[in-house]
């Protein structure tokens, strides 16, 4: 039995978009954050603000990927992918995780790379004018709101890559951040302070990226369900007198979507149509008790009782 009931599909529809407006605002604001920020730091001599310039850059190229990997989530189940293209999303997450990771490292490199050469005194010690400051509080004020708007998406719709998108936004947020205090350092003449605080953010930065290329992979391989969805199923099958065991549960993802396997056990003396209504009975249960479960498929076999003398 599927999960598209009456009124399913509406939710469906808004679920994509509002995940694909996710991706068109972050894109723009991007564009514009990148189209302002590498001439600001090439121009004001901002080592962090022209790497957090970089970071804006990249963040256009993979938004433009996971904006067609979300799109072509959205279309519908078909022979060759019977539910649906809602793993892309997940596609989708490793892409932005990696594309992270892969900032945090060239930013971190440039950054020590510039420390470096302030110590041997082999690079010039020039001023950050004021402007530089204000494109960096600017991107931080508009990466909160990015972010904020974005996690308010992904918890509403479960989708992974919009979570993997809110999460790069806060790396931007702490990116910025740095860039704005190594310039406030550059402009109490600790010229140093500016590519140590880059470097220091790009370790976040990374950690970050690891942490959703992390998540992503569990769904790729098919992690065994929480503690809190196998309660939830013992919960809600645990009024069904038929079923006198659940010896197997395992739930793999699709999407934001689950597909479970179940074991029961139950009285071997039952018929097979009896069988079949209990598995029937199973399916509806859980369908109607677990909101984004789409299929359950459920395995009966004669429950073994133990002999007193085992």
């Amino acid at each position: 039995m599927e999960i598209f009931k009456t009124g399913k599909k509406t939710n469906i529809n808004n679920r994509q978009r509002d995940a694909e407006l996710v991706v068109n605002i972050g894109l723009f604001f991007n564009a514009i954050l990148a189209f302002v920020k590498v001439p600001a730091g090439i121009l004001g001599h901002s080592q962090g603000l022209l790497a957090d310039g970089i970071n804006s850059v990249s963040d256009v190229i993979y938004f433009v990927v996971v904006k067609i990997f979300v799109r072509l989530s959205g279309k519908p189940a078909d022979s060759e992918h019977p539910y649906g293209h809602h793993q892309l999303e997940t596609i989708a997450a490793l892409v932005v995780g990696a594309f992270v990771i892969t900032t945090g490292a060239a930013i971190f490199w440039d950054s020590v790379n510039s420390a470096f050469d302030l110590f041997m005194g082999t690079a010039p010690q020039l001023k950050v004018p004021m402007f530089t400051l204000i494109v960096a509080l600017a991107t931080i004020i508009s990466k909160i709101f990015l972010m904020l708007h974005a996690n308010h998406i992904s918890q509403k719709t479960r989708n992974l890559a919009i979570n993997a998108l809110a999460r790069d936004h806060r790396n931007d947020i702490f990116a910025s951040t740095g860039a704005a205090i190594g310039i406030l350092f550059n402009m109490l003449g600790i010229a140093w302070g500016d590519p140590v605080a880059g470097a220091v953010v790009a370790v976040i930065v990374a950690k970050t990226g690891m942490d959703i290329l992390r998540e992503a992979s569990s769904d790729l391989m098919d992690d065994v369900p929480s503690k809190d969805v196998a309660d939830k199923i013992h919960e809600l099958l645990n009024g069904v007198e038929e079923i006198k065991s659940i010896e197997y549960i395992h739930a793999h993802r699709f999407g934001p979507y689950l597909v479970v396997n179940l074991t029961i056990g139950i009285d071997g003396d039952l018929s097979v149509k009896n069988g079949d209504r209990i598995a029937d009975t199973v399916e509806n249960t859980l369908i109607s008790g677990i909101e984004m479960l789409r299929k359950v498929y459920v395995h009966y076999h004669p429950v073994r009782i133990k002999e007193p003398y085992e």
